[in-house]
C-alpha cells in the first residue's frame, strides 16, 4: 500500500481538519453502499481507512512520520503488526468513527443520514414551513436538430427555432400549489424525501414513496398546472450559427430548456448542426476542396484559370506549362475560418486535366503529328515507368 498521506492526497503538514476532510471525501467515494460488488473499491475504502485510523490519531502520526510503518508494531489497529484492515469491520468502524456524532441529529437518525445528506432543516414553500428542505433540481434540457447549406456554415447565420418547453406556472409561481397552505410537509419521511431501511450492519436510504423524494406533498394544486408548477408553451428561439461551424457540431444555448423545479434552473437547449453538402466544393477541417478541370493543351502549354470562392469572389490560379493530373494548389486564407475565430483554412485546387472526346477529322490529324514529334523529354514518367518493366522483364 502507498504512504498514506499520498493515500488520502494531503502534504505531510496537513492538519488534522485537512486530514479528516480529506477522508470522508473518499470514504464517501469508495463506501461499499455505493460500490456494491466492486473489489476495487472495497480495497480503497480499506485503505483510506487505514490511513485515516493512523493520521489521525498524533500519537500514531509521530510514530509514523518517524519509522513509517514498522513504527505501528505495537499499536493496536490499523497498521499495528499486520499492516492493512484484514476486513470491512474494521474500516466500517473507522468509518462510523469519523462520521458518526456529527451535527445534532435526533431521534435515532442513522450516520447514513450525515452520510449522504439527509438531514433535516431548510426552508418550504415561501419560508412557511419548517423542517423541510430544498429540492430544487435543474429542469431538463433539450435536444434539437438543424440543417444549414455549406455557404451559412462558412459564413454564419441567424436562424430561428419553434420549440415547447415546460415554463414557469405564472398562475403559482412555480411552486404547484394554490398558495402556501396548499403544501404540507409529508408525514412519511418528515420532509426529509428520504426514508430508511436497516438491513443487518447497513443502513439503507431510498426516496420516500409517499412524497417521491420531495418531502413534501400538495394537498391543494394550482388549477392551471395542476400541481406540476410548469405548463407547456412554444417559444420561438434564435440561435447565431457562428461561421465554420461543421457537422456533428453542437451549440449549447444555457437556460433554454424546461423550467426548473422547486426554484431550480432551467435546462439548457443542445442545438446539433447538419451541414448540407455542396455540389462544387468539399471540407477537409478548415480548407476547401475543389476540382479545376482543364484541357490537355491548357495543361502543357500553362494558363490563368478563375476558381470560385466561397467569399463572393473568385481567385486567379496560375497553371504552370507542364501540370500534371492531380496535381493540387494552395491559396491561403480561402477556407472556412475557425469556428474560434482565431484562422482561416485554405482553397485547395486539384487539377483534373480532362482528355479531350469527339474529335473532329482535323484534330486527330493535329494530334497525330504532335504524337509523332514526341519524344523522351517530354514524357519523363513514361519513360521511367518502360525503363522499370524492361528491368523486370530482362
Amino acid at each position: 500500500m502507498s504512504d498514506y498521506y499520498e493515500i488520502l492526497e494531503v502534504p505531510k503538514t496537513a492538519s488534522q481538519e485537512d486530514i479528516k476532510k480529506a477522508y470522508r471525501k473518499k470514504a464517501l467515494l469508495y463506501h461499499p453502499d455505493r460500490n456494491q460488488g466492486n473489489p476495487e473499491a472495497e480495497k480503497k475504502f480499506k485503505d483510506v481507512s487505514e490511513a485515516y485510523e493512523v493520521l489521525s490519531d498524533e500519537q500514531k502520526r509521530a510514530a509514523y512520520d518517524r519509522f513509517g510503518k514498522e513504527g505501528m508494531n505495537g499499536f493496536a489497529g490499523a497498521g499495528g503488526g499486520h499492516h492493512g484492515f484484514s476486513s470491512m469491520d474494521e474500516a466500517l468502524r473507522t468509518f462510523m468513527g469519523a462520521f458518526g456524532g456529527q451535527g445534532g441529529h435526533g431521534g435515532g437518525d442513522s450516520v447514513f443520514e450525515n452520510l449522504f445528506g439527509f438531514g433535516g432543516g431548510g426552508s418550504g414553500f415561501d419560508g412557511g414551513m419548517g423542517g423541510g428542505r430544498s429540492h430544487a433540481r435543474q429542469g431538463a434540457s433539450k435536444r434539437v436538430n438543424m440543417t444549414v447549406s455549406f455557404d451559412e456554415a462558412a459564413k454564419g447565420v441567424d436562424k430561428e427555432l419553434n420549440i415547447t418547453n415546460y415554463v414557469s406556472c405564472d398562475t403559482c409561481k412555480g411552486k404547484g400549489a394554490k398558495d402556501a397552505k396548499g403544501i404540507k410537509r409529508c408525514s412519511r419521511c418528515h420532509g426529509k424525501g428520504q426514508v430508511f431501511e436497516q438491513r443487518g450492519f447497513f443502513s439503507m436510504s431510498m426516496p420516500c414513496p409517499d412524497c417521491h423524494g420531495e418531502g413534501q406533498v400538495i394537498t391543494d394544486p394550482c388549477p392551471e398546472c395542476k400541481g406540476e408548477g410548469a405548463v407547456k408553451k412554444k417559444q420561438h428561439v434564435k440561435v447565431h450559427i457562428p461561421a465554420g461551424v461543421d457537422n456533428g457540431m453542437r451549440l449549447k444555448m444555457s437556460g433554454y430548456g424546461d423550467a426548473g423545479h422547486g426554484g431550480g434552473p432551467k435546462g439548457d437547449l443542445y442545438v446539433f448542426i447538419t451541414v448540407e453538402p455542396h455540389k462544387v466544393f468539399e471540407r477537409e477541417g478548415n480548407d476547401i476542396l475543389v476540382d479545376l478541370p482543364i484541357s490537355f493543351s491548357e495543361a502543357a502549354l500553362g494558363c490563368k484559370k478563375e476558381v470560385p470562392s466561397l467569399l463572393n469572389h473568385t481567385c486567379l490560379l496560375t497553371v504552370p506549362e507542364g501540370t500534371q493530373n492531380g496535381k493540387t494548389f494552395r491559396i491561403r486564407g480561402e477556407g472556412f475560418p475557425s469556428v474560434h475565430g482565431q484562422s482561416r483554412g485554405d482553397l485547395l485546387v486539384k487539377i483534373f486535366v480532362e482528355t479531350p472526346t469527339h474529335l473532329s477529322a482535323k484534330q486527330k490529324k493535329l494530334l497525330e503529328e504532335f504524337s509523332s514529334l514526341e519524344g523522351p523529354a517530354n514524357l519523363p514518367k513514361k519513360k521511367s515507368f518502360v525503363d522499370a518493366i524492361k528491368g523486370i522483364f530482362c
